[in-house]
């Protein structure tokens, strides 16, 4: 190496060992031996006369395709950028390249590294973890040309004048993601078609992170396998992630990948694409989409044989907790290295991956999508504001891809004021070990003060839970589902797992109703995994009341909800949209039916809330139904006269919606041939 000194020297050792890391071979002028490795980088390459010496001159399989400039520690990167376009442009005659200029362009000053690919539409220089690799820039060069590619999809594309000049040179992918074919879905829902859009747009502008704001239950995990396989087959994605909150999330998205038909020969995508779901730290050498929690990715990262299947089954974004602020190291690893995913959608990215996963993410020169129904601020400057579609509850529960939902209130006077357990001479205060749960009882010498936020953490009163089911249940038939004989399927959110043992035993004796009635499902569940409780509640009669903490808070698809009573409150608003959020999504009839059949339809969703949370500044979204005690006709006569009361517009879009779900189809002709023309639901949209 030549004789540099102090944050030069430093660069440039810490150049020389991420070069060689990346399967590059460091040589300098006096040693030059191309065939010694496939991907050879020599210091201090002397370029044409007027072109000075390229710092670096890279070498794949003995010909020349790109140059590094490098530059001493903290040094700014892109005003470099004109130098090594010089490298580029200043190749000597002599030399073997496949293309000129030379395509491929690095600048580093040993912290950062900058990558510009001249083969892009817009060539623009941007951050990369490392350098690429040699047999993936060889992979890169071994590309069909542009025409090629898209003579090659179906139906082909016309060669324009435009694209004269790219006949010769490999297609990039950022060439490819500008010439997406028109999108064509039969049956795709509206929303779905605005995301693609919007999605394949910012694409084609090389947006490097978006996010797609989606309601829950509107189908986000569909919209991402239709977007990757459009990537896939028309923008030439070679692999892509589909980055899971948890382990039994990776296994929905993997049956909604099962499923998917593709819209053009009705495929499935399993027949087209190998997607692997990894359960060990090893992806096959044939994977196309890989589905994982980030957990895994970073334990493969380090380079661990594998990951406890159990560090998987909770949510370790949320686990991490605020005061988790460090980001985790991320080192170079030769095996996954930065290039090897072209995309990567991340469910569920709301929660708090920005701080303490963010550099897991940021490893991959790779597109980031993310996918939530409930951003929080962190969340949009992650993905640079870079909003790419917004479909709220409201706007979802008018197109019925949501239903509407209404609150019902229990509260006691403890539950809002806490309570005193008075001094007495007998052991009427039981002090219950946290660990053990075992119970001994003493006789308290003096009162006992506790407050409402001590109520089943510190302080457990039984009775303050029996009178909230009781009510529940008293009520149920009458004021919250008038009319049903059958408890509709229940979930529970308990303040934690020990809670929740105490809920599971109250409500199992106040209904009269044995072990299959009501069911636990948490973490700390056993002898059944939690993944198989959950199968049960969404596809059996039995459980009709599940209870749980946060296990099923989030992302998790149980259709037949119809009410979600929270007997604790939360502090983030993220989270509380989630939790309510359980009971948004449609379910056909019949299958409604198979596990509750008094059910008629899901019209929409109860949210029993035992302790003022929907009461909170937490609250982002509003029940449409603003009016419930105006009458049907009341409604239609006020839009009728050419009335826009906000509140009386959104309870008949409610009204309506509900109305939608009721139908038979005979009911549907004889609206449509009355309104000449227009549906329900497309009234209900307005």
């Amino acid at each position: 190496m030549p004789a540099y000194d102090g944050p030069e020297r430093h660069a440039r050792l810490k150049i020389d060992a991420g070069l060689t890391a990346s399967g590059w071979t460091v040589q300098s002028r006096d040693e030059i031996n191309l065939s010694v490795a496939r991907g050879v980088a020599i210091r201090e390459f002397k370029m044409e006369p007027g072109y000075g010496y390229a710092d670096y001159l890279l070498f794949v399989d003995g010909r020349s395709i790109g140059a590094l400039e490098a530059k001493k520690e903290g040094y700014p990167l892109t005003g470099v950028e004109p130098q090594v376009k010089r490298y580029s442009d200043g190749l000597p005659a002599e030399l073997s390249a496949p293309h000129r200029p030379l395509p491929f362009l690095y600048l580093s000053n040993g912290t950062e590294t900058r990558f510009v690919n001249l083969f892009d539409p817009r060539p623009r220089s941007r951050p990369v973890f490392g350098f690429h690799r040699p047999e993936t820039v060889a992979e890169w060069l071994e590309a069909d040309t542009l025409p090629a590619w898209l003579s090659s999809r179906p139906g082909g594309d016309m060669v324009s004048e435009t694209m004269v000049q790219a006949v010769s040179q490999p297609s990039s992918l950022r060439a490819r993601l500008q010439r997406m074919p028109p999108i064509h879905i039969p049956n795709l829902w509206p929303n779905k078609v605005e995301a693609l859009l919007n999605l394949e747009r910012s694409l084609a502008d090389d947006r490097p992170r978006a996010l797609i704001q989606m309601a829950t239950g509107s189908g986000k995990t569909m919209l991402a396998v239709t977007a990757l396989y459009r990537l896939i087959k028309f923008g030439g994605a070679r692999r892509v992630l589909f980055l899971v909150d948890r382990s039994n999330l990776g296994e929905q998205a993997e049956k909604e990948f099962a499923n998917y038909r593709t819209p053009d020969d009705n495929r499935r995508f399993t027949e087209l694409y190998n997607v692997q779901r990894l359960t060990t730290n090893t992806i096959g050498a044939s994977t196309k989409v890989a589905i994982t929690t980030i957990q895994r990715l970073y334990s493969m990262l380090k380079g661990e044989p594998d990951l406890p299947p159990e560090l998987e089954d909770s949510s370790q974004f949320e686990a991490a907790g605020p005061t988790s602020q460090e980001p985790l190291p991320v080192v170079y690893n030769a095996s996954i290295p930065p290039e090897y995913f072209d995309v990567i959608f991340i469910d569920e990215c709301h929660r708090s991956i920005y701080s303490l996963w963010r550099q897991v993410l940021e490893y991959f020169d790779a597109y980031l999508i993310g996918l939530t129904a409930t951003p929080a601020k962190h969340t949009f400057g992650f993905f640079h504001q870079n909003l790419v579609m917004e479909y709220p509850h409201e706007r979802a529960v008018a197109d019925g891809v949501n239903v509407d939902f209404e609150v019902y209130r229990i509260r006691t006077r403890i539950t809002g004021e806490g309570s005193v357990v008075e001094a007495s001479d007998m052991p009427v205060l039981g002090l219950r070990d946290r660990r053990t749960r075992a119970v001994r009882w003493e006789a308290p010498d003096e009162p006992l003060a506790y407050k409402a936020s001590d109520l089943d953490r510190s302080v457990v009163a039984r009775d303050q839970i029996r009178l909230i089911v009781r009510t529940f249940k008293e009520r149920l038939f009458t004021e919250i589902f008038p009319g049903r004989t059958q408890v509709p399927k229940t979930l529970i959110f308990a303040k934690d797992d020990s809670h929740a043992e105490d809920i599971v035993d109250v409500v199992r004796e106040e209904f009269g109703q044995g072990n299959d009635f009501c069911q636990k499902i948490t973490y700390k569940t056993i002898g059944k995994k939690p993944a198989d409780l959950i199968q049960d509640f969404r596809n059996s009669y039995w459980p009709r009341i599940a209870v749980t903490v946060d296990m099923i808070a989030t992302g998790t698809d149980i259709k037949p909800i119809e009410i979600v009573m929270f007997m604790r409150s939360v502090e983030s608003r993220v989270l509380f949209e989630q939790m309510k959020g359980r009971g948004v999504r449609v379910i056909d009839r019949e299958e409604l039916r198979a596990v509750t059949p008094d059910a008629q339809a899901k019209t929409h969703f109860v949210i029993v809330d035992c302790v003022g949370i929907t009461e909170t500044e937490l609250s982002d979204t509003q029940p449409l139904e603003r009016n419930k005690a105006v009458a049907f006709k009341a409604l239609l006569e006020h839009v009728a006269l050419g009335g826009t009361d906000t509140a009386m517009l959104s309870s008949l879009a409610s009204r309506l919606a509900r109305l939608d779900k009721q139908c038979e189809r005979e009911d549907r002709a004889r609206i449509e041939a009355a309104s000449g023309g227009p549906s329900l639901e497309d009234l209900t949209r307005g």
